[in-house]
């Protein structure tokens, strides 16, 4: 992206006391500016995908989520309808996003793009009649989907490049632990990756502790104000200190499965730190414990006690019974939780409670759903209704320059055209941290 200094300047100047006048019901959003921190979480019915701009332009994928249509979770009023419509699959209306929303002046790509864990609502699924790609060696489903869409130059996951935790993926009758149709899902995964790379992508694994793995790669426009701190990757979390980690779970033996975490706990998470703002995200990361559980499942107590405070928090497993327990909420405190949420399960009645009760922690908390279903709403009740500001639509946060304020902009999800549907803020961000 190619952007004047005294463009940039100017709009330092002026964007304070201009952007609340921007925002029009039923119009565009206003496009990203240099000092803007844009999130933007993608409602595709689907599964989780967020597009996030860094303060000079750099952008990042967090998961291309993709059902696929033959899983009978989709056939049911239990799950979400693909949005904004059936017209194009979830990696179409994905890249359709990125491509809508993208500063990038000359050919959108992807700089860094993260897969959080390997469930198909975080990265997709193989299935038969999924289209192939120009080159017929893999399908598109997901993230392969968006990568052969649009470039991708940095991919990252979590068990990169050797693909051996807890188990070797490339043992097919191990795979299928993690979803019935993982083996071939891996096969055309590693198929992707090694097609791409010829063409510049470059595969790398999410190291827990660094907070110089992911930069701005735009020196004129970088903000000395931004980083990203990695917190946990399979059982590593962050001590809080440098860049050290520590091991949560034992080893793993690679023969019993008995021996293995569960995919969700194994998730990537993360804080994105703009000066005083602070976001986190967690994946399915888990940390409510069912009768019967291993305490080892607990992994949102070991994160939250890193995290500390944040002004917004998305939803750990889209808000689902095994996660976000007490320690977590009162621990983090955010004044905005998040729901990337496609299912009636998203969110349990409990975790709602947990995640509005004052007596865990004080002060008010605004809640966003990219998606709620009906069953939620006659199940759960008034609850829902008093606790939700937006409960449809894509949930976008944009923090000002330097960070000390921000809004909730929700894009209309049912046409791709994806007017503004309704603002939320001026938000402050909290200025004190842990």
């Amino acid at each position: 992206m190619v952007r004047t200094i005294f463009a940039s300047i100017f709009y330092f100047i002026s964007v304070l006391s201009t952007v609340a006048q921007d925002f029009v019901m039923g119009k565009h959003l206003p496009a990203w500016q240099p000092g803007f921190l844009d999130i933007h979480h993608i409602n595709t019915g689907r599964g989780s995908a967020a597009f996030i701009i860094f303060p000079d332009g750099t952008n990042m994928l967090l998961d291309a989520g993709e059902i696929p249509p033959t899983d009978s979770r989709v056939m049911t009023p239990r799950n979400s309808s693909i949005k904004p419509n059936n017209e194009k699959k979830p990696y179409e209306w994905i890249s359709w996003y990125i491509q809508r929303h993208s500063p990038q002046s000359e050919k959108t790509q992807i700089d860094y793009a993260l897969t959080t864990h390997f469930h198909d609502d975080h990265f997709g699924s193989w299935y038969p009649d999924a289209p192939l790609s120009k080159s017929g060696k893999f399908v598109l489903s997901g993230i392969t989907g968006v990568g052969e869409v649009i470039p991708i130059r940095t991919l990252a996951d979590r068990a990169s490049p050797s693909f051996s935790f807890p188990f070797d993926f490339r043992k097919t009758e191990k795979a299928k632990y993690i979803e019935p149709t993982f083996d071939k899902t891996f096969e055309n995964y590693l198929a992707f990756i090694q097609e791409k790379s010829k063409s510049g992508l470059k595969l790398d694994s999410f190291r827990a502790g660094s907070k110089t793995q992911f930069v701005q790669k735009n020196g004129k426009l970088a903000s000395n104000d931004f980083y990203i701190q990695n917190i946990k990757s399979n059982g590593f979390i962050w001590t809080g200190k440098d860049s050290s980690v520590v091991n949560h779970f034992p080893d793993a033996d690679a023969s019993k499965s008995t021996t293995w975490p569960d995919e969700n706990s194994m998730s990537l998470a993360f804080c994105i730190n703009y000066g005083p703002f602070k976001y986190y995200t967690g994946g399915d990361n888990a940390g409510n414990l069912i009768t019967g559980d291993n305490p080892l499942k607990d992994v949102e107590t070991a994160i939250a006690k890193v995290v500390g405070e944040v002004d917004i928090a998305t939803m750990d497993h889209h808000g689902n019974r095994d996660a976000i327990n007490e320690y977590f909420v009162k621990t983090l405190k955010p004044k905005i939780w998040i729901g990337q949420s496609w299912s009636s399960d998203h969110p349990g009645h409990e975790v709602l409670i947990r995640m509005t009760n004052k007596n865990i922690y004080p002060g008010e908390r605004d809640l966003f759903a990219t998606n709620m279903l009906e069953a939620n709403r006659i199940v759960i009740g008034p609850l829902i209704d008093r606790s939700y500001k937006s409960q449809q639509g894509h949930i976008v946060v944009r923090v000002l320059p330097g960070g000390k304020s921000y809004y909730i902009i929700i894009l209309e999800d049912n046409t791709p055209e994806m007017p503004v549907k309704s603002v939320f803020g001026p938000y402050q961000s909290k200025s004190i941290r842990h």
